[in-house]
């Protein structure tokens, strides 16, 4: 119980402080939603001073940013200077669709890599090892967003195979055909969420491996006659588990960013197309919002990640 409170406690104080800097930066940017010519050319002073009252911004940076926070342990991140909608409804609204595609690509790259990572040690210096780096290496080097440009025109304009945008091509939205349609119109943006991750997952199980295939305690489990799958499963999987699960937590930041360019390109309405449209528009209500969700899934990540090592090797907690 302690260290669930340690930890939330540091997850509190993470989250004010990525909150205060992502402020400082939003607030530090030239010109804002409320410059002259951004709303209507011939917008008066006048009137820009009244929506500066309006919105608060008329206020110091200090009494705006806790006001900001006041709101946010109600759970409210304001009103959208664009829409006029509350922030917190539109994220919630397009939150679920970013969480499936980071989710699903992140257990597709924790699966796909292990295998393909442990493949590639056991054939050291063989064929299946040199295909397999080739792989990771490109996959490693390809930009995420020249990938997704490459498949549509494969894939959805020259095959003629797979949606080329969207989340639904049918009506009504309820029945299994309706989410099997979804899941179709996903497979282009999380399939290319998992190739672009795996390079670097496949690279280091490998490098994990090998180690663990010169260690001690291999040897002499190879020297009692062990099959190959009981020494994979008792002995290299276990010890692989933990260096990979943290590697799996550092990486959510990266996933989740990723999906803005992916979302934003599939025209995909989640989160991440959200806060690529608010960028665009210097809708800094969405925007701070999107950062302080961005950053609760990310250190609810980290901090799943810490729990699961510790159930995985609970004398870990007390070093």
């Amino acid at each position: 119980m302690p260290l669930l409170l340690k930890k939330a406690l540091y997850l509190v104080v993470m989250l004010l402080l990525i909150s205060f800097i992502s402020f400082l930066a939003i607030n530090a940017a030239p010109n804002s939603f409320l410059s002259a010519g951004e709303l209507n050319p011939n917008m008066t002073p006048e009137a820009i001073k009244k929506l500066k009252a309006v919105y608060g911004l008329d206020k110091s940076m200090f009494e705006q940013y806790i006001s900001w926070i006041s709101n946010l342990v109600q759970l409210n991140f304001g009103v959208s200077f664009v829409s006029g909608q509350d922030v917190t409804s539109e994220i919630l609204k397009r939150l679920p669709i970013t969480l499936i595609m980071n989710i699903t690509a992140m257990l597709f790259v924790f699966s796909l890599s292990i295998y393909l990572g442990v493949k590639a040690a056991l054939h050291h210096e063989k064929r299946l090892d040199y295909c397999i780096r080739q792989l990771a290496l490109v996959s490693f080097s390809m930009p995420s967003f020249y990938l997704a440009l490459l498949l549509i025109l494969i894939f959805s304009v020259g095959l003629d195979w797979l949606p080329i945008a969207g989340l639904h091509s049918i009506e009504p939205k309820e029945g299994f055909s309706y989410y099997a349609d979804m899941a179709w119109h996903l497979v282009l943006p999380v399939g290319v969420m998992i190739f672009v991750s795996l390079g670097s997952m496949i690279i280091y199980i490998r490098s994990l491996t090998l180690e663990i295939l010169k260690s001690d305690y291999l040897f002499y489990a190879k020297a009692r006659g062990l099959s190959e799958r009981i020494i994979l499963r008792r002995y290299i999987i276990p010890n692989l588990l933990p260096p990979v699960i943290t590697l799996l937590g550092l990486s959510l930041p990266g996933l989740i960013g990723g999906s803005v360019i992916l979302e934003a390109i599939f025209g995909i309405e989640g989160m991440g197309q959200l806060f690529y449209l608010s960028a665009l528009s210097r809708d800094y209500p969405v925007i701070m919002g999107i950062l302080t969700v961005t950053a609760l899934l990310t250190l609810l990540g980290n901090m799943s990640a810490d729990l699961i090592l510790i159930k995985l090797n609970p004398y870990a907690s007390r070093s």
